[in-house]
């Protein structure tokens, strides 16, 4: 006996909907949104049980807590329609025949649980950088909006002093508040990146993934921590695409009239309409900053000579760095599911076959 479960969680209340496989609506229930209410739902329901949430703030949480009590547990980000009715009840109902169907189009991969402190560190590492960024830019556009041209010493306490004086007293007072405010986050900022180096240490894995050019320790932790397991991707391909590497193509009239009658051949029309946008943007991030780091500061690497002849052959160098990008990103997914560490004669010996 079949049972598919529809689960649309709030802060306050989860509607739990159950089908049948044939389609039957079979009941509908609120509620409380509870650990022990939840699963206590979830086990009154009799049958083999799947279930079905979207993806969101609580979805973790839901995942680690219902995933013992039910057969599947599905975390999918549903496709957006303009114009339909939308209550809790609705989209319930929506997830529960999605997964009987098989129409579900994206599925959410959750972690293992040994990789939930990793997670955290990450998540707090990126929050601290964001904000550093963010109270950098705002005072340098403090002294900007009053025509006063900065540099990096702006953000040095001890050299700040000499920057205020050259702002009318007026405005002078806010640039002092942002300053403090960046002095306040920069210890934090450390501290964060602090906490993410101690947990990576819990992973061998990521040390031998850092010996890749241009990774480093920070950018491998997040790497596994947002991939998880090397095994998700078969082929390079799927982890360009999951990495934001992917080309997106488009085509219309596929089909054409060949020489023979009653013949059809494939049309050569196809429009490249750039890089795909349904990606990891932290993942993307990483592997673009390798790429950023192997340019300006590994001259010597086997990589920088490729990057040097794609220049020389006339490819624009966002396209060359897009190109070697990719490159450190096949290149840390093979490393990693041969549990490797980067050996630069192999890249010399396959430029020198190639």
């Amino acid at each position: 006996m079949e049972r598919y479960l529809g689960l649309d969680a709030h802060s306050r209340s989860c509607t739990l909907a159950v089908m049948g496989s044939s389609g039957k609506r079979l009941k509908c229930l609120v509620v409380e949104t509870n650990g022990h209410a939840l699963v206590e739902a979830v086990q009154s329901i009799p049958g083999r049980r799947h279930l079905c949430l979207e993806e969101g703030t609580q979805s973790a949480w839901l995942y680690e807590l219902l995933r013992p009590h039910v057969d599947e547990l599905v975390v999918t980000v549903p496709s957006k329609r303009k114009g339909e009715r939308k209550d809790d009840e609705r989209d319930a109902w929506s997830r529960a025949n999605e997964l009987r169907t098989g129409a579900i189009e994206t599925r959410v991969y959750k972690a293992p649980q040994h990789l939930a402190a990793l997670r955290s560190a990450v998540r707090a590492h990126g929050f601290a950088v964001r904000d550093v960024v963010r109270a950098k830019n705002r005072l340098k556009a403090a002294f900007l909006s009053r025509g006063v041209v900065t540099d990096s010493t702006v953000h040095d306490t001890k050299r700040r002093e000499a920057w205020l004086k050259q702002l009318p007293t007026v405005h002078r007072r806010l640039a002092e508040w942002l300053g403090r405010e960046l002095d306040q986050l920069e210890p934090l900022r450390q501290e964060a990146e602090d906490w993410l180096l101690q947990e990576s240490k819990a992973h061998p894995i990521i040390r031998k993934l850092a010996t890749a050019p241009g990774m480093g320790p920070i950018r491998t932790a997040q790497v596994v921590a947002i991939v998880g397991s090397p095994e998700r991707f078969r082929t390079r391909r799927q982890f360009w695409s999951y990495s934001g590497f992917g080309v997106v193509t488009r085509s219309s009239a596929d089909w054409v009239p060949g020489p023979g009658r009653g013949e059809w051949k494939r049309a050569q029309v196809r429009q490249t309409r750039g890089l795909t946008r349904k990606r990891n943007p932290l993942l993307k991030s990483v592997f673009k900053g390798a790429a950023t780091t192997l340019i300006q500061h590994l001259p010597n690497d086997p990589l920088h000579a490729d990057y040097q002849r794609l220049l020389e052959s006339g490819r624009k160098p966002n396209l060359a760095k897009l190109t070697l990008a990719r490159r450190i990103a096949a290149m840390v997914l093979s490393m990693w599911k041969h549990q490797e560490v980067y050996d630069p004669k192999r890249i010399k010996a396959a430029t020198v076959k190639a």
